[in-house]
């Protein structure tokens, strides 16, 4: 083969993958949705399916499952590094962008994949919604806040805050209720059933096995506290939003 018909295949190859990629302020504009905590504006692009459609973002694969599993991969780490400028904790920005790429992983359709991506982009803003919300709550709650979320698998006391804090149980009680409208051991229990719901969503773990995990005195004891706060066993709510996801 000649050098200039080398060439003229070369740029021929080219072409054929050449788009016109769209502006990046159209992306910059939803991550700053999210960074802001606007759900209003992150409901609306999971409703019309934004992130589905591609054009102008370019082609990473060919193969189009595996091309949207490229650019979700590119999104959760855009989230991530947003959310943290925003004033997100890393450690809980990285941890939500490793569990999603985790579930992404094991999706088979492009549907999946943008139903996931619309449930991370919605649980990404949700946290900043609550972070903006902790800029007015004082010093000792956020740090018992910090804690619970840090400890949500192990059995949390007021005893254990009063300790890690240096505040007196008495007074934590006082400050918990009056920031957040709710008493310390009602806010573990939502946090720890939060996570339970997570688990049944997206694992495989058995019923006892998430009650064992969450610290609970016992698995009857999980499924009332469960029912309690959702209005479902754990079973129910396995069957009703693991299999509609999954």
């Amino acid at each position: 083969m000649s050098k200039d018909l080398y060439y003229k295949d070369l740029h021929a190859d080219e072409n054929e993958f050449e788009i016109f990629h769209r502006s990046p302020s159209i992306e910059y504009s939803f991550y700053n949705a999210v960074k802001s905590g606007d759900m209003e504006t992150v409901l609306k692009n999971c409703t019309e399916d934004a992130f589905i459609n591609l054009d102008g973002t370019g082609v990473l694969s060919h193969n189009s499952v595996t091309n949207i599993k490229y650019h979700f991969v590119i999104t959760a780490a855009m989230l991530t590094r947003y959310c943290i400028d925003g004033g997100l904790k890393p450690e809980q920005a990285y941890r939500l962008s490793d569990f999603y790429i985790l579930k992404m992983d094991s999706c088979t359709t492009v549907r999946q994949v943008a139903d996931l991506h619309h449930v991370m982009a919605k649980d990404f803003t949700g946290k900043m919604i609550l972070q903006k919300k902790s800029s007015i709550i004082s010093k000792p709650v956020m740090q018992c806040v910090n804690y619970i979320y840090s400890h949500i698998k192990e059995r949390i006391t007021i005893q254990d805050l009063s300790e890690h804090t240096g505040f007196s149980a008495n007074y934590l009680s006082r400050v918990f209720k009056q920031n957040l409208g709710l008493s310390i051991s009602d806010y573990i229990r939502e946090q720890k059933i939060e996570k339970a719901t997570y688990l049944l969503r997206y694992s495989d773990r058995p019923i006892i096995d998430i009650a064992n995990y969450l610290s609970f005195s016992s698995q009857s004891h999980f499924i009332q506290t469960f029912e309690n706060y959702t209005g479902l066993t754990p079973k129910k709510y396995r069957d009703k939003y693991y299999k509609s996801m999954w």
